[in-house]
């Protein structure tokens, strides 16, 4: 009987936390543009534009700055455009890739950095360890806590037939800033639904079959912030809340989401629901999957006054359905992560069409 061989897990290398961190990015960027091209792109959420943090930027006059909207979750069409625009730009590879803003900012910035080494449009890559050759360095500051996306080994897209990830070691980042000052002043539902993905993130992992004593480390831990977050009004929740959501992605790393991502990406990819108010969504339905979870999920809703959207199954035709449980059963390791190696004798058409019809 041959020895079990267990996974070699990559984590971001190196990683700055605390207010005012911002303020030390041009340092750290120098490092990379020292013997190298002397060019970096910022990705940059565009509904910081017209914001003081535009401002705080370290552009230099070589420099590139990609004002990404993401109104619409973020696409493969969108990352191919950005990497055009960037090969447009200089006739060399940038020193540095920097994605500022929210998951689905983080995620296309990682997906740029990917796709400037790697041939081909960045659906190619949408799956499991498909990517080929290491990314342009990229660095991560997030401006919106809960995705994780800062610490993650995928890229979340929407392409042409799926909603699904550039997972691979060479995603991961390979320096991250965490300064708690750049989530101040964000929108309350936003706040609530992307922090609710890093919630639902540390149930998942907690209750699934991967789980292991790495996983459950940084999930528990990452719970337990959220709960002091949305239940308690803690008067640091802004630190808690960036060091959870940190947490969340390292409690997925070694382990894997859950049920109710899998209906979420099927509710993204049909009706373009943000991931995180598609997660909530999902979530509500999942009494009999995470039953003391959703009960203290709903009575954070509750406290924060959410109007979550109800009965929306009642405007869908049976061929929306059909895709979503088509999208949703693709996902194969998240449903491993919930019934094991038999996954595929529990997870029936007719279940996932009665989930579906209760949201």
């Amino acid at each position: 009987m041959s020895a079990p061989k267990f996974r070699n897990f990559k984590c971001v290398p190196r990683m700055v936390f605390g207010r005012g961190s911002f303020n030390q990015l041009d340092d750290i960027l120098a490092e990379q543009r020292e013997g190298g091209s002397g060019w970096v792109v910022f990705v940059v959420d565009d509904v910081h534009q017209n914001r003081e943090l535009a401002k705080r930027v370290p552009a230099k006059a070589q420099d590139l700055i990609i004002w990404a909207n993401v109104a619409k979750e973020p696409s493969t069409i969108q990352v191919d455009a950005f990497t055009d625009q960037v090969k447009a730009h200089a006739s060399t590879l940038p020193d540095s890739v920097i994605g500022i803003g929210g998951g689905s900012v983080l995620d296309l910035a990682k997906a740029v950095s990917l796709m400037l080494t790697n041939e081909g449009g960045s659906a190619k890559y949408q799956g499991w360890d498909l990517i080929q050759r290491a990314a342009v360095h990229h660095i991560g500051i997030p401006t919106i806590s809960g995705t994780g996306a800062e610490a993650s080994r995928t890229a979340v897209l929407t392409g042409p037939e799926r909603k699904l990830g550039l997972n691979s070691d060479f995603t991961v980042y390979d320096q991250i800033v965490m300064d708690p000052e750049l989530i101040a002043g964000v929108p309350k539902n936003q706040w609530f639904y992307t922090g609710m993905d890093c919630y639902i993130h540390g149930i998942e992992a907690l209750n699934g079959t991967f789980i292991n004593e790495f996983a459950r480390a940084f999930g528990d831990k990452s719970l337990n912030l959220c709960r002091e977050v949305y239940l308690e009004d803690h008067p640091d929740s802004d630190e808690k809340l960036m060091m959870a959501s940190y947490m969340g992605g390292m409690s997925i790393a070694y382990s894997q989401v859950g049920a109710c991502h899998a209906l979420s990406y099927g509710l993204s990819y049909v009706f373009g629901y943000h991931h995180g108010i598609g997660n909530c969504i999902a979530f509500d339905v999942l009494d009999g999957y995470y039953a003391d979870g959703v009960k203290e999920f709903r009575e954070m809703v509750k406290k924060h006054n959410i109007d979550l959207p109800k009965n929306l199954s009642a405007t869908w035709s049976e061929n929306d359905i059909d895709r979503m449980i088509s999208i949703c059963k693709g996902m194969k390791p998240l449903w491993q992560n919930v019934y094991g190696d038999d996954w595929e004798r529990e997870v029936t058409d007719d279940k996932l069409r009665a989930l579906y019809k209760r949201m």
